[in-house]
């Protein structure tokens, strides 16, 4: 599957994001062709959360400093209960996610990750699909 070639993804998250919810969207998108990078406030490696407890470290990317979201042609926000509040307290998060709202840019926000799109302003006067499978 290539039908995403070509598209770069922002993966924007902070420690305590659920794992599954990064890890397994950004195989799908990696393997549907679209490079994708994983954005942190956090300079070199950012910690998952693993339904209960920590789970394992993944490195960052690109630091959120030095992120510029016109490199980027959608955004996901991966949930879990921590990473959105982290999140959606950091304006500099705010900020990014904002820029893809008003650029029109797809943002794509699992479990607890509408949050930070909320902050951002990016909900209203918009229909929010449920969860699909």
């Amino acid at each position: 599957m290539d039908n995403l070639k070509g598209i770069r993804v922002a993966i924007l998250v902070d420690n305590g994001f659920e794992r599954v919810e990064m890890t397994d969207t950004r195989k799908a998108l990696d393997e549907a062709g679209a490079e994708t990078k994983l954005i942190s406030p956090q300079e070199k490696q950012v910690r998952a959360w693993e339904t209960k407890e920590w789970g394992d470290n993944y490195p960052v990317d690109q630091k959120l400093d030095g992120a510029e979201p016109n490199n980027f042609d959608a955004l996901l926000l991966p949930g879990g209960v921590m990473n959105p509040d982290h999140l959606r307290m950091n304006p500099k998060a705010v900020a990014f996610v904002k820029a893809f709202v008003d650029g029109g840019k797809p943002v794509a926000a699992i479990c607890h990750g509408p949050w930070t799109l909320v902050e951002a302003g990016g909900v209203k006067g918009k229909r929010l699909l449920p969860g699909l499978r």
